[in-house]
């Protein structure tokens, strides 16, 4: 069955950020000037952070540069694998109206600074993220035929291969924000 494309990650939290942004150097990993990222996450109604996210759509509105850009995904294996389709918007606050009147809720804001690189097919996201600390992303964008599970696989060998003090988490932004406010 085809799925069509599939952006696939692997995600961690950071301990030592000056020892990540070495160790990427030192791989030819460049990481771009930061940007900020304000994106606010939505789910559809009637689903909780209760439920399972498989199977089920999410959308985001980021704004990052002027630039507005909406996404919608759907997580096929796990959170980290998901099919995803992503647009530029012209109006952020229009394009709101118009996903809560398809049937999402806004669940949280999620506020970061970003820098990328490209290291052979990877992309490689460092991102602070407010009230959630330092993450590094790890992302493979790949044809529905091949696994999300497999790929996490390697790209979980790459990032262990950096030789820093990473956690691995599994849940995505949103969820992660969610819970440090829970906790505050």
């Amino acid at each position: 069955m085809t799925h069509g494309v599939q952006e696939i990650e692997v995600k961690y939290r950071v301990g030592d950020l000056a020892a990540l942004e070495d160790a990427l150097a030192q791989r030819g990993a460049l990481l771009s000037a930061p940007a900020h990222q304000d994106d606010q996450a939505y789910a559809e109604d009637g689903w909780t952070y209760a439920d399972s996210k498989i199977g089920r759509s999410f959308a985001r509105l980021r704004t990052q540069q002027g630039r507005h850009l909406f996404t919608v995904k759907r997580p096929v294996d796990n959170a980290m694998a998901c099919l995803e389709h992503e647009t530029t918007v012209a109006d952020r606050e229009q394009m709101h109206h118009a996903i809560t009147l398809m049937g999402f809720h806004p669940t949280v804001r999620i506020v970061k600074t970003r820098r990328t690189a490209t290291l052979g097919n990877m992309t490689i996201c460092v991102d602070e993220v407010e009230h959630a600390g330092a993450f590094v992303e790890i992302e493979r964008t790949v044809s529905g035929e091949e696994a999300g599970t497999a790929v996490q696989v390697e790209l979980d060998t790459f990032a262990r291969s950096l030789g820093v003090e990473l956690e691995r988490v599994t849940d995505t932004y949103d969820s992660l924000v969610r819970a440090a406010l829970a906790s505050t």
